[in-house]
């Protein structure tokens, strides 16, 4: 999960009405309304995959997608940076209920290689090992793994894409500056890395690959979407680069596949896993096409990543809606390119994320070829046991969500504040009272939050005790 702000800071319908269903009311506290779905067998779902680098087995096709949820302890005033980023008991807890769901595979998002170069307030950071953070976040592992899901830590840079108030000095592919801005965020102008600084970043990344090997993670997953500082290398709306990494593509994405060998030398065990998020399109002119996705994954199953989790979009195009009238029975954004990409790789697997909320089109998307795994984010904040509960017979659709776009990704981060912090209940968005109340919340916290800039003293999502939710703890 992302910033999806790209529509501004008003409000349109809700996520609800993004594509064809019904709903049908569940009652009591499992949810006010549920989206409508057929019983189906879910077999295909179940399967287990192995991978074919690493030799890991996945115990079934679901992957809780990265979100970013901002509960690792930070940085007082006056305290040093490297304060930034350590577990908390509402991080670790977090992941323990998504452990207990049973989901095949759990990314660890947005999981930072500097202390400097952050995405938000409350992101973990695995930079070093100097107050043996290495030790909380294998608290963190064990809880995720004790029901047998392989735990996988998404590894991101920024760039230019990191707020101005925490990245006041963001670099990045070229000098490109990121010109939106919304509820006070905004971006600086970035400086273009030199060659020699792209060579310490490519050591980071190995570092924390390593620290994180050191952490009980069972691999990582390298962060090449949403318009990170990876994507920014790839994307020609941000590298305009004439030495060897920028041009054709091949320059472009030479950061990352030296990554995936420096990963490969520090690490040093072939088990484990290394995966590669990537947008199969970005949505704005001149950024990166489906060709382009391609002809990358291509060259990525030769590197020996296990599985790319295609997605797509950036801060400036929005992704997370339907663009074409061809994929919205079929719930899942980016299913097309899923299939255009699949039948060209012989060993490396697919994983498609965004749009999923039934049994039935996780299901299909599966057995019909189109992907080999299926990836979810803000239904799995709502509720943290979907997987096992689909894969149970227990529920058909995911709890409908009626927030205003494009709210919808701040409303998901209060809920895995909810969890983390142990509530019984997570609230409810199919009632409109609860996302009213969510709401209110919100705009009285982006106020807070603009009154006290430049200083930044919160996650920026607005906490909410949940008067109308679904009891997940039964």
């Amino acid at each position: 999960m992302e910033y999806d702000m790209a529509a501004g800071t008003g409000t349109s319908s809700p996520e609800s009405k993004n594509y064809p269903h019904e709903s049908v009311p569940s009652g009591g506290k499992d949810g006010k309304l549920r989206i409508k779905a057929p019983k189906v067998d879910v077999s295909a779902l179940a399967e287990p995959i192995t991978f074919p680098f690493s030799g890991r087995t996945a115990k079934n096709r679901c992957l809780k997608a990265p979100m970013t949820e901002r509960l690792c302890h930070w940085n007082k005033d006056g305290e040093d940076i490297s304060a930034r980023g350590y577990p908390s008991e509402e991080y670790t807890r977090l992941y323990q209920r998504w452990g207990e769901g049973e989901i095949g595979i759990i990314v660890a998002g947005n999981l930072m290689l500097r202390y400097d170069a952050v995405e938000a307030f409350g992101n973990p950071i695995l930079q070093d090992d100097h107050d043996n953070r290495t030790q909380a976040f294998r608290k963190v592992a064990e809880a995720a793994k004790k029901h047998g899901s392989l735990f996988v830590a998404q590894l991101s840079h920024p760039g230019r894409q990191g707020g101005a108030a925490l990245n006041p000095n963001p670099v990045s592919a070229s000098d490109v500056q990121l010109k939106i801005e919304w509820a006070g965020n905004k971006f600086n102008r970035p400086r273009a890395l030199s060659v020699p600084e792209i060579k310490d970043i490519v050591k980071m990344w190995g570092e924390t690959a390593y620290l994180c090997q050191q952490s009980g993670f069972d691999g990582v997953q390298v962060h090449c979407a949403h318009g990170y500082l990876l994507a920014q290398f790839l994307s020609l709306t941000t590298n305009k680069r004439s030495d060897e990494y920028g041009g054709d593509l091949p320059n472009r994405s030479r950061i990352i596949f030296e990554i995936i060998d420096e990963i490969k030398r520090r690490v040093n065990d072939p088990t484990f896993i290394i995966c590669v998020k990537i947008n199969s399109v970005e949505f704005q002119p001149g950024g990166q096409t489906p060709d382009d996705c391609k002809n990358l994954c291509l060259r990525l199953e030769e590197a020996g990543v296990d599985f790319v989790d295609l997605s797509g979009g950036t801060f400036e195009g929005r992704a997370f809606e339907h663009k074409k009238e061809s994929t919205r029975a079929r719930e899942s954004y980016f299913i097309e390119f899923a299939e255009m990409i699949r039948p060209l790789l012989r060993k490396t697997k697919v994983y498609v994320t965004g749009g999923f909320r039934t049994a039935s089109g996780m299901s299909s998307a599966i057995s019909s070829g189109a992907c080999d795994g299926v990836g979810l984010g803000r239904p799995l904040g709502a509720e943290p046991y979907l997987c096992k509960e689909i894969l149970e017979g227990r529920v058909t659709g995911a709890i409908e969500n009626l927030v205003p776009l494009p709210l919808n990704t701040q409303a998901t981060g209060t809920q895995l504040q909810q969890v983390g912090l142990d509530d019984r209940l997570v609230s409810d968005w199919s009632d409109e009272g609860e996302v009213q109340r969510w709401v209110e919340a919100n705009e009285k916290e982006t106020a807070r939050k603009i009154a006290v800039l430049p200083k930044v003293d919160s996650s920026g999502f607005p906490p909410l005790k949940a008067e109308v939710g679904f009891e997940y703890l039964r």
